[in-house]
């Protein structure tokens, strides 16, 4: 069949390139339709398709392999590729930048793909690289963050790796399970390789402590590449955490609930918009990471389930952020204000995003966060459910906060229009799929891998009672706490220290290694003048020799002048170098 042989990362890749050379129109118009039809490749071809090749003659590698899992990622991200790519066209993007977001989104599907660690830790450096070159190509102030967002990817992706080859050396083998030729539990064997794994993959997702990449990266670069940006790298580190803890862990959970809690809290405290997204963002991978730790049959389908999910909101709020911010220069919340009346249809599809987001009923979160909270409540997870919830609430606060501030209160200084008509497109597109699921549950059911049958009821009393629970103790919060919190603006995080370390220790390191070089650098031309002055005038050199120190002269008379010139000692020590040579080799 065909799509066994069509890699959807290989069409992706080409289409970058055709975007790069092509007229702007003409490119773009290409980058949605290599979208689509990534996705139609990614949904249609065969379960169970791969081909392998061997490397070094020693690893075999998997490069293509499609699973339920894969299967599922690749929908998603080719189509929210395509959405992307025509806001993009319609947001003033360049050539070069769209070139570089599909180069973006052409590794994460390699990664996906990926049948083994080796082929997965490939495409995973690589998407690291084209992420970068694409928040550098704004330039400014994202190429700080640029560089920033490079160094701990690298960091993180060299853990990872050594995970991997720690790995190798216990099974043997690099492949996953389930791909023709593995032989061995797909997951991260031992200990050191599991930790090293959960660090480096925990970069990407936004651990606690490891997080401040996301906020300090996402609100820097061209509005359209945060949307390609907010997709891509977190939830392929869910994908990626997944491979290497197939049957879960508690602690991995447990550290999904922190960042749902430390991400809804500390977004409250911030004003610029994307920056305040991007805690949104760490907020709700925890809900994904919480269900690949429970690791029941339910959490499992519930974490991919909110992959889908949260890619549609997610890049849907970043939309319409980013269509505030193309018409009015605003990032801001304190500037802005009563946006709704110019701005319907922006505000409309925030309305959608916002409670997609807050998991209420008639929207997609709702189904797929109530199956991990419902996972963890059956697993008797009890204190994680507490968490989860507690999360639920700050998530709704956050979308309340950006909702009120940018759209209802007080009133924006300026004329502003809405939307343009492919900005409008691309958002109303994904809200439809939002509401779409939130309604028919079973399009979620149908395309989510899970085993055995899924025996889950979204709208259920408890759930409901649940979700409006979140909803009143959320609107109370708010008109308690909206007065102090419109007061605050950037709040830093942890970077705000480790960047002031790594920046003085950095500079302190080159001085020490500069002054180092130039103290080396001085003595060995001092010493190579030294000796060139010597070769060329040994008399005068001679004569700069204490007299206490010269060989010849009568002892104690320390201005006794020598005894044979340079010329005759030469021809004397010439003498007896032969007389010695001579004496060896007849010998």
């Amino acid at each position: 069949m065909v799509l066994e042989s069509i890699h959807p990362a290989a069409i992706v890749l080409l289409a970058a390139v055709l975007v790069w050379k092509l007229p702007r129109t003409i490119g773009h118009a290409v980058g949605v339709l290599a979208g689509l039809s990534a996705a139609a490749v990614s949904w249609f071809a065969p379960e169970g398709a791969h081909y392998s090749v061997d490397l070094f003659g020693t690893f075999p590698a998997v490069l293509f392999n499609v699973d339920g899992y894969s299967a599922l990622m690749g929908l998603i991200f080719g189509f929210v590729a395509a959405v992307a790519v025509l806001y993009s066209w319609y947001s003033g993007a360049d050539r070069v930048q769209t070139a570089f977001a599909l180069s973006y989104v052409g590794t994460s599907f390699g990664t996906v793909f990926a049948g083994d660690w080796l082929t997965l830790i490939f495409f995973w450096e690589l998407m690291a690289i084209t992420s970068t070159l694409l928040v550098w190509h704004y330039g400014g102030a994202a190429v700080r963050a640029g560089f920033r967002y490079a160094l701990l990817h690298g960091v993180g992706g060299t853990l990872l790796l050594a995970a991997i080859v720690w790995h190798y050396a216990e099974v043997g083998t690099l492949l996953f399970g389930g791909v023709a030729g593995a032989t061995h539990d797909p997951g991260m064997a031992g200990t050191t390789a599991q930790t090293l794994a959960a660090i480096g993959i925990g970069v990407n997702v936004g651990f606690v402590g490891l997080h401040a990449w996301l906020p300090d990266t996402y609100p820097r670069p061209h509005v359209a590449a945060s949307v390609f940006l907010c997709v891509f790298t977190t939830k392929t580190g869910v994908y990626g955490m997944f491979r290497a803890f197939p049957e879960g862990h508690l602690w991995i959970a447990y550290m999904g609930g922190a960042m749902a809690i430390f991400g809804a809290a500390v977004g409250l405290l911030q004003s610029d918009m994307r920056r305040l997204l991007s805690y949104h963002i760490q907020a709700q991978v925890g809900y994904m990471l919480a269900g690949i730790g429970i690791a029941t049959g339910l959490a499992t389908a519930g974490a991919f389930g909110h992959v889908l999910n949260h890619i549609l909101y997610k890049s849907l709020l970043f939309m319409t952020v980013g269509v505030i911010i193309y018409r009015t220069g605003e990032e801001s919340l304190h500037r802005l204000g009563g946006l709704w009346r110019a701005m319907p249809i922006t505000a409309g599809a925030f309305a959608v995003a916002a409670l997609a987001s807050a998991a209420m009923p008639g929207f997609n979160a709702f189904v797929s966060k109530g199956m991990i909270v419902g996972a963890a409540h059956y697993e008797h997870l009890t204190a994680l459910w507490y968490v989860l919830l507690i999360g639920g609430v700050g998530t709704f606060l956050l979308d309340l906060k950006l909702g009120y501030l940018a759209f209802v209160q007080g009133s924006f200084d300026g004329e502003v229009r809405d939307a343009n008509v492919g900005q409008s497109v691309a958002m109303v597109t994904v809200a439809g799929l939002c509401v779409l699921i939130g309604v028919y549950p079973q399009a979620l059911y149908s395309v989510v891998p899970h085993t055995g049958d899924l025996h889950y009821s979204a709208y259920t009393v408890d759930h409901l009672t649940e979700s409006a629970a979140i909803a009143v103790a959320s609107l109370v919060g708010y008109a308690i706490l909206h007065r102090p919190l419109s007061r605050v603006g950037t709040v830093p995080d942890v970077d705000a220290l480790y960047n002031r370390v790594m920046f003085v220790g950095t500079r302190w390191a080159v001085v020490a290694v500069t002054e180092l070089y130039a103290l080396v650098d001085r003595g060995a031309v001092r010493l190579a003048d030294t000796a060139i002055d010597v070769a060329q005038e040994p008399e005068r050199y001679a004569r700069r020799v204490p007299a206490s120190e010269r060989v010849l002269g009568e002892p104690g008379d320390r201005h006794a002048p020598l005894r044979a010139g340079i010329g005759r000692s030469i021809l004397l020590v010439t003498l007896v170098v032969t007389v010695v040579l001579v004496t060896v080799l007849s010998g």
